[in-house]
């Protein structure tokens, strides 16, 4: 009888972690958003031009091949070489396809011929013949080394050149991009030979699936070169994760290291990254239109205007990586931006006093400067945000220096705003800017279009609300609220005691919105301040919206940063913020 009740509890015991197990597992492979990439498609007919390769070169690595993409009346006039362009080398990852280079160099011969080809990339990409090496991996070596001859290759195809490169850009795919990075062991690797390296899904961190002593030493012999040697290694790397639809290759994995002194080096969630928004799965994420779109824009702006090549400044491609990747201003990349704008002309000057003030324009005939005086102002607010729902890249918001009522020059604030997908938004804290005596709005003359611009002065703790997550071990049957009853445009709602992988919760939005007509955009932004793996959750109120928090990369032990719900709301509505426990998401962590 006790040996048969004995049985029973280890039958409900098995029976409860392989149901655990079970809910897991579903979360990782169906617990996360729709796809929200749009497909990027070829407006000619792609082809693949197969590079000849030397004989030496071909009989050593029989199964491998370097090809030439190209469309229409570009693939034909390259068809005779040498070339004139910028190259780029793409590297498939595991089980790969070499044409899967298409996307990002389809976007980019549009992009050639809206400047009318005053600069241009050609992109190579190799055939590694759909190796499985993240099963096995005793071809990596062989891969890296196969690459680093198609890099001299492909530099010789320019010779001759005014503007010959003497170095390429790589973008790898998943297990592409380790091998990018293994180059910089070979014995007789010149690093200059590389001048940017952007991979996308990558595991830089460990193997996905350790299956054999070959894989596990590659990354061992990658991972601590580029550690021991952080200081000499000067390439600019750039690592873009999927996020959670990825769940061949978690996002955690993907993250350089971070090293004090090793500075070159950028790691971002896909779903972080301006204009794009949105997380990718494995393979979408090498043709998704929205990534691709921002990847092709900042090689564009890398572009060095006197040797017509990648620029081998590594402090503005890190400034172009930020700006494209990190935090996009709403306005087109400068090296050196004016900071100082001339505001004159025939404009008119509008004073603003009230600490809260909106302008719908339409229609507008005359530029409208409305200024507001700061100084009455600072006695009683510590913040000021604006926003405006005009997403063109001109300059919108100006700060006058000692002005009585206006100023002939202003500092441009516009390149401290952020570009979020419906607003452009400015939050500046008073105290930095002593010397400012107005702040100025700039409502341009327009036609037939209508958009609103809004700003408010408040105090800091009147925009931030803690709310502690719930318990672990709460299993969602206890929730958290807070209620946003005041009638802010922006809320800061700090998420206490949130920092680790295996928590997970479920935050529910809920807007009721009074007198209301016209449809109204929220944005409820989730901020991890140490690490770049933002989502944004766009929703029209009045509604009910479900949000999921949970982190690729867990709180470091020196960092007493807090995590944050960004809320830029509409000052028609109330909001209710509720916080609870996912169970089943929690489990995925742990599985993930």
């Amino acid at each position: 009888m006790l040996l048969h009740s004995v049985n029973l509890w280890n039958l409900a015991f098995y029976a409860l972690m392989v149901f655990m197990a079970t809910l897991g597992l579903w979360d990782v492979f169906f617990g996360f958003e729709e796809n929200k990439c749009s497909m990027s498609y070829m407006f000619e007919y792609p082809e693949y031009q197969k590079i000849e390769l030397p004989k030496k070169l071909a009989k050593r690595y029989p199964a491998y091949e370097l090809y030439l993409y190209g469309e229409g009346s570009y693939a034909e006039e390259h068809k005779v070489l040498p070339l004139t362009g910028i190259p780029v080398l793409f590297l498939p990852g595991n089980a790969g396809s070499y044409k899967q280079v298409r996307s990002i160099g389809s976007i980019a011969l549009r992009k050639a011929e809206d400047i009318d080809f005053k600069y241009h990339f050609d992109f190579f990409s190799v055939n590694f013949n759909e190796e499985l090496v993240a099963l096995y991996g005793g071809s990596l070596q062989k891969q890296t080394k196969f690459v680093h001859e198609c890099i001299k290759t492909i530099l010789k195809l320019y010779k001759g050149q005014e503007f010959a490169p003497k170095s390429v850009a790589i973008v790898g795919h998943s297990m592409g991009g380790l091998v990018a990075r293994a180059l910089l062991t070979l014995k007789n690797f010149k690093q200059d030979l590389i001048n940017l390296l952007v991979t996308q899904a990558t595991p830089h961190v460990a193997p996905v699936m350790p299956l054999d002593r070959f894989i596990t030493d590659f990354y061992m012999t990658v991972n601590n070169y580029w550690i021991l040697n952080a200081r000499q290694i000067n390439l600019t790397t750039l690592s873009v994760a999927g996020g959670f639809r990825d769940y061949q290759v978690r996002s955690g994995l993907t993250f350089l290291p971070k090293l004090s002194h090793h500075t070159s080096a950028l790691s971002v969630v896909s779903s972080a990254v301006p204009k794009t928004w949105v997380s990718t799965d494995h393979l979408s994420i090498v043709w998704c239109k929205q990534l691709q779109l921002t990847t092709v824009r900042a090689f564009f702006d890398l572009i060095d205007a006197d040797t017509k090549q990648i620029t081998q400044n590594p402090k503005k491609k890190l400034s172009v990586l930020n700006h494209h990747f990190i935090r996009h201003p709403a306005k087109h990349f400068e090296e050196n931006p004016s900071i100082i704008s001339d505001l004159t002309g025939t404009s008119m000057w509008v004073p603003v006093k009230v600490s809260k003030w909106t302008y719908v324009a339409y229609n507008e005939s005359d530029k409208i400067y409305f200024t507001f005086p700061l100084a009455n102002h600072r006695k009683i607010y510590t913040h000021v945000y604006c926003q405006s729902t005009m997403l063109d890249t001109n300059s919108w918001i100006f700060g006058c220096i000692n002005s009585t009522s206006m100023c002939r020059q202003g500092v441009d604030l516009s390149w401290k705003a952020e570009l979020l997908p419906t607003i452009k938004s400015l939050t500046l804290r008073l105290q930095d800017y002593p010397s400012l005596s107005h702040l100025v709005v700039y409502v341009p003359s327009i036609h037939g279009s209508k958009f609103v611009v809004d700003c408010e002065f408040f105090k800091k703790e009147t925009r931030s609300i803690q709310l502690p997550v719930t318990h672990l071990f709460s299993f969602g049957l206890s929730s958290r609220k807070v209620i946003l009853n005041t009638s802010g445009l922006f809320y800061n709602i700090e998420l206490l005691n949130f920092g680790q992988i295996y928590q997970a919760f479920k935050i529910n939005v809920v807007s009721k919105c009074s007198g209301v007509k016209e449809e109204i955009t929220s944005i409820y932004k989730l901020h991890i301040p140490w690490s770049y793996e933002d989502s944004l959750t766009i929703a029209q109120v009045p509604s009910s919206t479900e949000i999921s928090v949970k982190l690729h990369i867990a709180q470091p032990d020196n960092d007493s940063h807090v995590a944050l719900l960004k809320m830029y709301t509409s000052s028609d509505c109330q909001y209710e913020v509720t916080v609870k426990t996912s169970f089943s998401q929690i489990l995925g962590q742990v599985i993930a």
